[in-house]
């Protein structure tokens, strides 16, 4: 017996089926919790070039209303609040700053670093806030004056203190931006490969950059010179350096490399500890003395500085990109299928979602 097709519609049915491609090929490549002492709302930056504002309220009250009975695996999540950040992926978000005046920062594969008042944007009800800040990349001349392609900006870091934003670059090289004027103040030139990674060291006056070359590098912001490198630059030996954080006391550097995440003591100048794991890390970050990290894996590992595995978590996305941390314990991972999963400081998971487009 065949169905009644006398309502069928084949453009509907089509819209449908590209909509579920779309949120299932969908990447988060980054969370950020907002500056606020209740683990409440966060920032998603996903590869439509969107970022995404929720809430913990709002998704938990949602979770509850979600019908598992229809067949569907995770819920797509409504957000508070949703703008086109870049044409193209959004790679890395920020917060400059630590209250409602915080500027929310973006960089993506169209070369561009944009900036909104975080405030605005929290209490927009429209899908297009204007930027505050835009720092566009930087195209290099090659014969007869022809440009290059725009650099894409992997990563963004902050330092309020001396009022800079520092950017990883797919030109091989780091930059340093002066908030006020939005003007380059300083370029970082010396690796052989696009960069992945940055973090910024403002108690020393340096920043440290990740690279697919396989090396890390301390640089000195006052003089623009690499002080040290890090890691093998032998080509066949190397693995990319896909991510690195600092702790709090900006003495402990972590470095995710292949299928290791090698710990070093900054001050010593040593590498005290290598860890193992089972596959690609993507995303390390500190708990105080211990360290968090995912990666090609649907698991969510934490160790200690000697590299003893802490805890395991199961997590939603097959292949995770990002891990951040509330100063609460709150945990969120996004990754592969636009999923984001947040989890409790007691290991619990509060909610899971598909992160939704424009």
């Amino acid at each position: 017996m065949y169905g009644d097709a006398t309502n069928w519609n084949e453009d509907e049915y089509r819209e449908s089926i590209l909509k579920e491609r779309e949120i299932q090929t969908r990447t988060v490549f980054r969370t950020a919790w907002a500056p606020n002492p209740n683990p409440d709302a966060f920032v998603v930056a996903s590869s439509d070039g969107t970022l995404a504002l929720h809430s913990m309220n709002s998704l938990v009250s949602q979770s509850a209303a979600f019908g598992y009975s229809k067949g569907e695996d995770f819920m797509v999540a409504v957000p508070e609040g949703m703008i086109r950040a870049h044409e193209g992926p959004a790679y890395d978000v920020k917060f400059y700053g630590e209250d409602e005046d915080a500027l929310l920062l973006s960089c993506g594969d169209d070369g561009r670093v944009r900036g909104w008042k975080w405030r605005d944007f929290a209490d927009s009800t429209e899908n297009h806030v204007k930027p505050l800040l835009e720092l566009t990349n930087p195209q290099h001349k090659g014969p007869w004056g022809a440009l290059s392609p725009m650099p894409e900006i992997n990563a963004i870091s902050v330092d309020p203190q001396s009022g800079s934003v520092f950017t990883a670059a797919g030109d091989s090289c780091a930059y340093c931006w002066d908030v006020e004027s939005g003007k380059i103040k300083m370029t970082f030139k010396g690796h052989s490969d696009y960069l992945h990674c940055l973090v910024s060291r403002s108690s020393a006056s340096q920043i440290l950059t990740g690279s697919e070359d396989g090396t890390a590098r301390i640089w000195d912001c006052k003089t623009g010179k690499c002080i040290k490198v890090i890691g093998s630059q032998e080509k066949k030996s190397r693995f990319r350096i896909s991510s690195m954080a600092l702790d709090e006391s900006e003495s402990w550097l972590a470095c995710g490399q292949g299928k290791n995440i090698a710990v070093w003591n900054l001050p010593a100048s040593e590498c005290v500890s290598t860890i193992s794991s089972p596959a690609h890390v993507q995303d390390v970050m500190f708990d105080e003395k211990q360290i968090l990290s995912v990666g090609a894996e649907p698991v969510l590992r934490r160790f200690d500085l000697n590299g003893a595995l802490l805890s395991q978590i199961q997590c939603a996305p097959s292949s995770s990109f990002s891990v951040s941390l509330h100063p609460a314990g709150v945990v969120a991972v996004g990754g592969y299928g636009g999923l984001v999963d947040v989890i409790s400081q007691f290991g619990s998971h509060l909610c899971t979602f598909r992160s939704s487009s424009m």
